[in-house]
């Protein structure tokens, strides 16, 4: 990745901020994406710094189209293109959040970041889409109450991405999915367990363990940058939900 550009969407904490300090590591500039966490995403960019690499801060609310608009131009200010974008923001679970908020962060707001990223993405960029394996196998497979919604709306984006992949192709733009099982540390998990409790230790129990932070985010920063075929999903844990059901 030495010399490419790097965007990561939520990248503050957990998944994203070790993608994007693994991106760093690996030679890329990293634009290290917030909401509202300032404090929390310079110490990304501190760590990146400290260990000899290339990032910065850009905050944008996702859902704020003017925001997502000026925070693409300030890539094109600064470095003029934009090798990979990770698009690992999501959310739907907060408790101050209207109805429509999961599909418009987890549908709209992934499609106009792809859609206002794509003028600067040359030819052999990637984006990557981080969803779940709730969301990636929703309608085939049970969810959470509390998780319906973010289900739903991932699901629904990872859709709308990939009936993208021919234009995306036609400029030499590849996208990859990378699904999870529940990721130990995240605040998915902790609000799941908050919303109903005991089923994480269920599913712990289930699978023996789950995946770490570290793990999810390796697997995320690979798919940046492994040649595979544009359309492939990456699998992180949860081997039962790729067991045909009968």
């Amino acid at each position: 990745m030495t010399g490419r550009v790097v965007l990561v969407t939520g990248a503050s904490r957990g998944v994203g901020a070790d993608t994007a300090r693994l991106l760093a590591a690996s030679g890329a500039h990293v634009f290290v994406n917030y909401r509202d966490k300032a404090k929390r995403a310079d110490g990304v960019v501190a760590d990146i710094v400290t260990a000899g690499g290339s990032a910065e801060a850009v905050k944008a609310d996702l859902t704020d189209p003017s925001e997502v608009a000026a925070m693409f131009d300030l890539v094109r200010a600064r470095c003029g293109r934009l090798d990979a974008l990770v698009l690992n923001a999501s959310g739907g679970m907060e408790r101050d959040r209207d109805p429509d908020y999961a599909m418009r962060l987890n549908r709209d707001a992934q499609v106009r970041a792809v859609e206002l990223a794509l003028p600067l993405m040359p030819a052999l960029s990637r984006v990557v889409f981080v969803t779940s394996h709730q969301a990636h196998f929703h309608g085939q497979r049970p969810t959470y109450d509390s998780y319906e919604a973010v289900a739903a709306s991932k699901r629904a984006g990872e859709d709308a991405l990939r009936a993208r992949i021919p234009s995306l192709s036609e400029r030499g733009i590849g996208l990859v999915v990378v699904s999870g099982d529940m990721i130990e540390g995240t605040i998915t998990v902790t609000l799941l367990d908050r919303a109903e409790p005991g089923i994480v230790d269920a599913r712990r129990a289930e699978v023996q363990s789950l995946p770490t932070v570290a793990e999810f985010a390796e697997a995320v920063a690979r798919a940046a940058v492994e040649p595979v075929a544009t359309g492939h999903t990456v699998f992180v844990g949860g081997a039962d939900y790729l067991t045909p059901t009968g």
